[in-house]
């Protein structure tokens, strides 16, 4: 299930589709889709066919709007839908005592750089589009990976965009 143009159209919904908020964002979306079924396996079904259309688009946008509004009747935050979702994994993983998160990193930090390496060594392969594209996506996988294992920290987030909205000292 590709749903990633979801998080770029209705940030918010998109992530809590997948999360502790599925069923309420279901309920927003199907809702201002005009869809009668109104759970996480319809929505997604429509959403990843490829055929919505420019009414559910705006509809959407719609769901978004009224989704952040339920976020902050309910005093909830995007920062805690994230940390949820992240801190499950790890108890997962503290619970399963499986190597594979581990083994992924690995494969994936090794697969990074090797790539990042092969590319210093070969310009010319600089200008194929399918190598970037696989260098882009090795970057956003191994950011997830190391995010896993470290994390990063809302206040840290909200600091660059203090950072990047501030006057500099004069």
């Amino acid at each position: 299930m590709d749903l990633t143009w979801l998080k770029t159209l209705a940030p918010m919904v998109g992530t809590a589709l997948a999360g502790p908020f599925g069923g309420i964002a279901a309920a927003m979306l199907a809702d201002k889709m005009g869809l009668s079924e109104k759970t996480v396996e319809a929505v997604t079904s429509v959403l990843t066919a490829g055929q919505v259309t420019a009414e559910q688009a705006s509809g959407i946008r719609l769901a978004e709007i009224d989704f952040l509004k339920f976020m902050a009747d309910h005093g909830l935050r995007q920062e805690a839908l994230v940390y949820q979702d992240r801190a499950d994994a790890r108890k997962m993983q503290i619970a399963t005592r499986s190597p594979m998160p581990a083994v992924l990193t690995i494969m994936v930090t090794l697969g990074f750089f090797g790539v990042l390496a092969v590319l210093l060594d070969n310009p010319e392969l600089k200008s194929n589009e399918v190598v970037l594209v696989m260098v882009g996506q090795l970057s956003a996988v191994w950011g997830a990976c190391v995010a896993f294992y470290v994390s990063t920290t809302f206040s840290s987030a909200n600091k660059t965009e203090l950072l990047a909205h501030s006057t500099g000292l004069k």
